[in-house]
């Protein structure tokens, strides 16, 4: 990773200042994804409800996009992320310290909210940074680091938990939530993270979101479903795991396996769409994540289960950075902390509505319905990407 970036950088460069700080914070979120179902229940709440209670991490992300657009566009990167883990700090304190389940759920809504401003913040600055042909490079590392954060925050958050119980989690949390702000305090500022001109005329989110609904209609459909198909891998693996009567360590080993895959090809993934075009890595990545879907009715035992959920590996590691780098592609120089807003809520939509899709059509028909749903969901993902995804382009 030697290329050179606009202004002089290289993606090592930016290491200390985009991705070190990504990766910390991401810690923090995977350090606590898989505590707060069990504060929850801890303090009363039946099994839906506390499902009820996770799901409000997505939502407040979902909330966060279209107001962290704005945000960005009149305060700039930098205080926008600072103010984010500000607010973040406060949330995790009240998450541990929650004497009920609607203090806890307003918590975790606000962390989530606080999680999509850093995430958009990040994608605006890299958007701008780097030249085009390093784009999706820069992209697919910001989306690994994250994910290697949110691989490692849940081993984190169990070694405290040993000594601490559900708090250390929280503790891990609050401890990397403050240090990523620290990183991004010391480090050098960036010569565009800067809020804009006072008084210079901005167009307002509506106009941006009207001016380019064209592209959040076609190319975001087919984000919404890359969104859906990235959450669904999490949500039905476990399920149908627990459909063969596999015990959880054997689940955790697989889907900890699968995640190994994930994490490893990010790198590659920015190169190919780097040097081929985006749909080198879109259509396979959708294409690829359909079949495992679709080949997960035949998993009749752990052995099944592992191959269909390393190809799901596979795909996702291949989609790495790809929302971020279409989204940075169709992006305008005006207005385009807004128009990213509304790109990110594309993803988000989806990623909230895939676990409720799986939910609803297992209920009304069955499990293998569900695979075979998001099966589907995933073949005509990649026949949206293949059509509205230029061919070989490079977008300034």
């Amino acid at each position: 990773m030697t290329e050179t970036a606009s202004r002089g950088q290289t993606l090592r460069q930016l290491g200390p200042t985009v991705y070190l700080p990504s990766a910390v914070y991401s810690i923090g979120q995977g350090a606590v994804a898989p505590v707060i179902v069990l504060t929850a229940t801890g303090l009363g709440a039946s099994p839906a409800a506390a499902a009820v209670v996770a799901g409000l991490l997505g939502l407040g992300q979902i909330s966060g996009s279209l107001p962290a657009g704005v945000l960005i566009s009149r305060a700039g990167e930098r205080r926008t992320m600072l103010l984010a883990a500000g607010l973040a700090v406060p949330a995790l304190v009240a998450c541990m310290l929650a004497p009920n389940v609607l203090v806890l759920g307003a918590a975790v809504m606000l962390f989530g909210v606080c999680f999509s401003a850093w995430g958009l913040s990040r994608l605006s600055y890299l958007t701008e940074a780097v030249r085009p042909e390093l784009r999706a490079r820069a992209m697919s590392t910001l989306g690994g680091v994250g994910r290697i954060g949110t691989f490692g925050g849940p081993f984190l958050g169990a070694g405290a938990m040993h000594l601490a119980g559900l708090d250390g989690a929280y503790l891990v949390a609050i401890t990397a939530v403050s240090l990523a702000a620290l990183v991004l305090v010391i480090s050098p500022p960036v010569p565009h993270d800067r809020a804009p001109v006072p008084g210079a005329e901005r167009p307002g989110l509506f106009t941006i979101i009207r001016a380019h609904r064209h592209t959040l209609r076609t190319l975001g459909s087919g984000v919404l479903l890359v969104g859906a198909l990235r959450s669904s891998r999490q949500i039905i693996v476990p399920l149908w795991g627990a459909s063969l009567g596999l015990d959880p360590a054997t689940i955790g080993l697989i889907y900890g396996v699968s995640g190994g895959i994930d994490m490893l090809l990010f790198y590659p993934a920015g190169k190919i769409m780097d040097r081929f075009g985006r749909r080198w890595a879109a259509v396979p990545a959708m294409t690829l994540l359909g079949l495992a879907h679709l080949l997960l009715p035949l998993a009749g035992n752990a052995w099944g289960l592992a191959a269909a959920a390393l190809l799901m590996g596979f795909g996702n590691g291949f989609s790495a950075g790809l929302v971020m780098t279409l989204g940075a592609d169709a992006s305008p120089s005006v207005g385009r902390a807004e128009f990213l807003g509304a790109w990110r809520l594309c993803s988000d939509l989806g990623q909230g509505g895939g676990p409720l899709l799986i939910g609803a059509v297992t209920a009304v028909a069955s499990l293998t319905a569900a695979a075979l749903t998001m099966g589907g969901a995933g073949l005509l993902a990649a026949g949206l990407l293949y059509r509205w995804i230029k061919p070989r382009q490079l977008y300034g």
